[in-house]
């Protein structure tokens, strides 16, 4: 396709009406939708394009752009199909939470989710915090300045999430750090890693944890002292009480995109846990996990009823699968799953290539955000904004996990041992498919 290079920018509108206005071929800037902003750049000469290069879209995010769009009946309808929900999960927070959010610049977001009353079980209701933010400083400042500009940030973001009653609180994937794998450079970045139980993030976490009696996981580059001083990509749970309770590993490392974290460190070692805390039994999925059935499902096998995914992944690579992977799960093996995005675009002071003939750049991103929360009835919430620093509140009532074992089966009807054997088949250097061809 023949076109003059464009710059598409939309905040708020719907993506139909661009669509319809590119077909349309309008030129002129008072014809656009509102809130739809349209450039084109001063070049005399036309040049064939890749459909994905031809327009770049900032939006905001596409539950608000649905409100903006929609008649009220018709909101409803979609809201129901899209997030499973009959009425609407608003949860109204305290107002002291809403302040400290808009006096430090971050969205804030509460929705519930409601189980059958039991006769014999009461609620379990327990209120979950995912933070999902930019890094402050840039990244040619000082390491312990910019992880301390991050530390401050979160921390205001967590005084949030306990006057919004939150009993358990997690970050997204390396949340101390730009994201800086993709450069395929040691230093400075490794100088990241910290211990995962002694460390100064844990530390700090820790003070936090007990001061608002409040779960908190948070994921850091691991620095293992006791091994070589080797560095894993690990998630910590520090206890309401302030205690550290353990650690995971990442199962599975990406090598895909700028994902170059294979340079780093190497696939995790320390199973499938889940720990039983005062708020129930947790688990976490870290980030590229959640592209393996099999990961969550062994979470589920070992009893987990809220599964976190700490996650740093970006726009054109997996956004037509964020929306779909966690909540699948959260299906599949009847548990709530919390799918938490770091925000923004970060730049480093090298240029690095990717592997696709492109140009070599510094710029990593955009990383979109749009933290959300899946229940085991396949309902979930709205996500937060793409662009923005957020806290996402969520109250969920535990007995729904069993209420929905109990009424799909998934678990009865699972039959393990069937896929026990075809896994262990599979696995062996022999293994003939199982292809049934024409005779």
């Amino acid at each position: 396709m023949i076109i003059p290079r464009l710059t598409l920018t939309a905040s708020g509108c719907s993506l139909h009406q661009a669509f319809v206005y590119l077909k349309n071929k309008k030129r002129q800037s008072t014809s656009l939708p509102p809130l739809f902003r349209f450039t084109q750049l001063r070049n005399k000469h036309t040049e064939r394009i890749e459909p994905e290069t031809m327009a770049t879209f900032e939006l905001k995010n596409l539950d608000e752009c649905l409100e903006k769009h929609l008649p009220a009946e018709e909101l409803k309808e979609v809201k129901r199909i899209l997030y499973g929900v009959e009425k609407d999960n608003t949860l109204k927070l305290p107002e002291s939470a809403y302040q400290t959010a808009e006096q430090n610049g971050f969205e804030i977001k509460g929705y519930s989710f409601e189980a059958r009353p039991e006769e014999l079980r009461k609620p379990r209701l327990v209120r979950i915090g995912a933070i999902q933010n930019s890094i402050v400083l840039p990244t040619t400042a000082p390491i312990e300045k910019q992880r301390e500009g991050i530390w401050s940030k979160v921390k205001l973001m967590i005084k949030a999430a306990a006057e919004a009653g939150c009993n358990i609180v997690c970050t997204q994937e390396a949340w101390t750090m730009p994201f800086a794998f993709c450069t395929r450079e040691k230093f400075p970045w490794c100088e990241f890693a910290e211990e995962a139980e002694h460390g100064p993030t844990t530390k700090m976490m820790s003070e936090l944890a007990k001061a608002y009696n409040m779960v908190i996981i948070h994921s850091i580059l691991e620095r293992d002292m006791e091994h070589g001083e080797t560095i894993w990509n690990t998630a910590v749970v520090i206890s309401n009480s302030g205690r550290y309770m353990g650690k995971h590993r990442k199962n599975h490392i990406p090598r895909v995109g700028d994902f170059n974290e294979s340079t780093y460190y190497f696939e995790g070692n320390t199973g499938h846990p889940v720990f039983e805390t005062e708020f129930g039994k947790l688990a976490i999925n870290i980030c590229y996990g959640r592209h393996h059935p099999q990961n969550w499902m062994m979470f589920g096998l070992n009893g987990a009823e809220i599964v976190f995914n700490p996650s740093a992944t970006i726009g054109r690579l997996s956004e037509p699968l964020w929306g779909i992977e966690a909540r699948n799960a959260a299906i599949a093996n009847s548990y709530f799953t919390v799918a938490i995005n770091r925000v923004g675009t970060e730049e480093f002071p090298n240029e690095y290539t990717s592997g696709d003939g492109k140009a070599a750049h510094k710029e990593f991103g955009p990383f979109y955000g749009s933290t959300y929360v899946a229940a085991p009835d396949g309902s979930r919430t709205p996500s937060l904004s793409r662009c923005e620093d957020g806290l996402l509140v969520t109250e969920v009532d535990l007995n729904l996990c069993r209420q929905v074992k109990d009424f799909w089966g998934f678990r009865m009807t699972q039959r393990l041992p069937l896929y026990a054997e075809s896994l262990s088949k599979a696995a062996a250097l022999d293994f003939q498919p199982q292809i049934v061809r024409e005779k």
